[in-house]
Parts: structure tokens; sequence; C-alpha cells
């Protein structure tokens, strides 16, 4: 196969789970044309951990680009609402969380199907899990079959007869059996980072719900976790 036919369209956040469906989409034997976004979040280290995953990766070509969601605001990622904090991640609320970025998944994969369609690809992997994520209503498998819907009226290329598929290999798995995947696709999950307000030294703050699951998910599966964690206060 040829890179030219086999071009796919990688949604890589930095975080352990788009890391993880990249190395899939690696090993099934795609070229990744790989799409990060700094879109107004708290912090900048996410994208930078992108950056190291899509070099690890060796990805065909790794595109960043802003766009600026302050200006809506309404997420604790991208506002002044306090991110929420717990001792463990049996307290984490249940719905739609206030770390819910209004639209963002719609968002990035209208970006995504534009880039597709440039480069000639049909196919847009995204690390979407509704397992460990079931408040986020963009995680949800009726919303991945939804836009691929969206996809084949919204594009000349969909009208014209190309069938769009988006990818997400995850979205069924918890983050133990996430991380284990990715633990097989010989991924360095030390390069990725999932917190959602880390230290100004780019500390993870061990708290968050984002920290929860990741250090449940490592626990659960029996890997070491990579994480630099901001010390416990009184430590």
């Amino acid at each position: 196969m040829t890179d030219q036919q086999h071009k796919v369209v990688i949604l890589l956040s930095g975080g352990i789970d788009s890391a993880t469906t990249a190395a899939l989409a690696r090993e099934q034997g795609f070229s990744l044309y790989a799409l990060t976004f700094q879109y107004g979040q708290r912090h900048a280290i996410e994208t930078e951990a992108a950056v190291r995953v899509a070099k690890a990766l060796k990805v065909a070509q790794h595109a960043l680009h802003t766009i600026d969601l302050r200006a809506f605001g309404g997420s604790a990622l991208t506002d002044s609402i306090e991110v929420p904090k717990s001792a463990d991640a049996s307290q984490i609320a249940a719905g739609i969380p206030v770390t819910y970025v209004p639209a963002r998944n719609t968002i990035f994969l209208a970006f995504a199907l534009g880039y597709a369609e440039t480069i000639g690809s049909a196919d847009i992997f995204i690390g979407v899990n509704a397992v460990d994520y079931p408040g986020y209503p963009d995680c949800r498998p009726e919303f991945i079959k939804t836009f691929e819907q969206l996809a084949s009226v919204a594009t000349k290329a969909g009208v014209e007869g190309t069938r769009f598929t988006i990818h997400a290999p995850l979205i069924a798995m918890s983050k133990a059996d996430i991380i284990r995947e990715g633990h097989r696709l010989g991924m360095d999950f030390g390069l990725t980072h999932s917190c959602y307000d880390p230290t100004s030294k780019g500390l993870a703050c061990g708290f968050c719900d984002s920290c929860m699951r990741r250090k449940k998910g490592f626990q659960q599966a029996g890997i070491e976790d990579p994480t630099r964690y901001a010390p416990r206060p009184g430590d």
C-alpha cells in the first residue's frame, strides 16, 4: 500500500486516548496526518504532549491550529470556572461535568473533515471513550454515527460518492483497557498529558477528574504510571 492511498486524519490531543488511537491506526498500516488544536484551554502542556507523541509515532504530517473557544467560555477548561477536584475516582460526579467544552468534538471533527477532504482521505480517527466519559455527549456512539452521516451530505466528496468513516476504536473500552492496548503497541505514556489543571511547572495536579481516571486506569491495568504528579499538601 502507499501513503497516497491510505492517508488518515488523527485528532491528537496529547492524552492517553488519542495517543493509543494513533498507535492503533499506525499498526493498521495507515499514513497518519495528525491534527491538534490550541483552543484556549488553560495551558499549552497538552499541545506540547501532542507534538511529542506525533514525533514518536513518526506521523507524515502534524498540523497545529488555533481556535479560541474562550470567546464562548462555558467550561472549566476555557473559562474562570474552577476545575473540580476529588480524593478518589469514586467521587467523580455523574452527569455532564463543568469540564465539558461546548461542542468541542463537533468543532474538531468539522476541521478534521475539511482536512480529510483536502488530502483525499475518507477516514478520521478520534479517541473518544464512552465508558469513562459517559457524561460527555460528544463521546457517545450516537454522536459518532450521526457525524458520519453528516459527512456524507456536507462535503463535495460525500455528495460525489465518497463514504467517510469516523473511526472510534476506543469507544467501548475502559481506561485500563486503553492503557493495556497502548502498552501492547509500545506507546510511551510518559509522553502524554491528561491533567485539566497542571502546575506552572507542568506537574499533574493528581485530583481532577482526568487525573483520577488516569491513575485508576494504570492501577487497574497493572502498569506503572509514568505521570509526574505535584506533591500532595504536607508532603
